[in-house]
């Protein structure tokens, strides 16, 4: 039988990529989604994958999205915590809002995302939590005193859960991923992007399917000793 994996933020970006890698592992893969009904619906038609609609930021629509894919999928064996967003200030113009948002999203978001499945997976003895953290967690970054506290908070769940789930079966990594070739990163202007590019010894942005072959290699059995790591994939611009 199949294995079950839950991917937040499923539909769009890095996510999509791990979304499709993991289908291609042979996954009966669910991906959620906060908003764009009308994007959803088009990567269901294309990869047949299904999607799912709710806010991670709340908790009884976690849990009761999740019911709703193990009734339509089966217990959720994989769990890639994907979903985050940004509101980028300077700390001195940040506002509570601006702070909130992205705590509530990125971070509380993966409490809310694992914590429903987590009691499954212990009672049957297996399970891969995979949370995607990122650079920006690991060094900080202008404008980003809101984000990078969340991604920095995600490895301290991720370190938590691999000592807490490890005699049941159940691992939890992290992957911090640098610049990669999303929407939102070819969105910007070019020269800030050469920028970019510019701070990475590789001389390139990732790719959203280097990201997600992390993914699938975490979520293997052949990953089942990796516990409580990190993985920086990053092109070389940053090293813990």
């Amino acid at each position: 039988m199949a294995r079950t994996a839950l991917v937040t933020g499923g539909s769009r970006g890095i996510g999509a990529a791990i979304s499709k890698a993991l289908k291609a592992e042979g996954y009966d893969v669910a991906a959620t989604y906060a908003g764009n009904d009308e994007k959803a619906a088009a990567f269901t038609e294309e990869t047949g994958i299904k999607t799912y609609k709710w806010n991670v930021a709340d908790y009884a629509q976690s849990k009761a999205g999740i019911e709703q894919v193990e009734a339509d999928l089966g217990p959720v064996d994989v769990v890639v915590a994907n979903a985050g967003i940004t509101r980028d200030a300077p700390f001195h113009k940040m506002t509570p809002e601006q702070w909130t948002e992205v705590i509530d999203t990125n971070l509380t978001g993966v409490f809310n995302t694992i914590h429903p499945v987590w009691p499954g997976m212990r009672e049957r003895g297996f399970g891969r939590i995979v949370v995607i953290s990122s650079i920006n967690g690991q060094k900080g970054q202008f404008a980003q005193a809101n984000y990078a506290a969340t991604k920095a908070g995600d490895l301290g769940i991720v370190k938590t859960l691999a000592q807490e789930g490890a005699a049941k079966g159940i691992t939890a990594n992290a992957i911090c991923p640098g610049y990669i070739a999303t929407e939102m990163v070819m969105a910007v202007p070019e020269k800030v992007r050469e920028a970019i590019i510019g701070m990475i010894p590789a001389g390139r942005l990732g790719e959203p399917e280097e990201i997600a072959r992390c993914v699938t290699f975490l979520a293997s059995d052949d990953a089942s000793f990796i516990n409580g790591s990190t993985i920086s994939a990053n092109g070389g611009q940053f090293f813990v």
